[in-house]
C-alpha cells in the first residue's frame, strides 16, 4: 500500500511530484502528464501493478484537479485518473 497525501496537491505539477514521491520515495518520479503516468504503470517503473493507493486529503485535491488535460486517447481532467488506475489493478482509497 502507498499513502498518497492530497493535502500536498495544489496544481498539476505536485500532483506528479507528490504520486511520484509515494511510491518511488523522495524526489521519486511516476510520470509528468497523463501519458507518461500510464507508461509507468505500463512499463513498471517503481511499484509494479497491482497495488493499493491510499489517498488522503482527497476532496480537497479533487477540487484543486480539474484542469482537463489531453491524453492519447482525448481529454481528461487529472481525477478522471481513477479509472486509468483501476484499468491498471490500482485499487484506490478515498480519504
Amino acid at each position: 500500500m502507498f499513502t498518497l497525501d492530497g493535502g500536498h496537491i495544489v496544481n498539476i505539477d505536485s500532483f506528479y511530484c507528490t504520486l511520484g514521491e509515494a511510491i518511488n520515495g523522495p524526489g521519486g518520479d511516476f510520470g509528468w502528464n497523463l501519458d507518461a503516468l500510464i507508461d509507468c504503470l505500463r512499463g513498471g517503473w517503481g511499484a509494479t501493478p497491482p497495488f493499493t493507493l491510499l489517498w488522503q486529503h482527497s476532496a480537497g485535491a479533487r477540487a484543486r484537479l480539474v484542469e482537463r488535460q489531453e491524453t492519447g486517447d482525448g481529454v481528461a481532467t487529472l481525477f478522471d485518473l481513477l479509472e486509468i488506475f483501476d484499468e491498471q489493478g490500482i485499487q484506490v482509497i478515498l480519504q
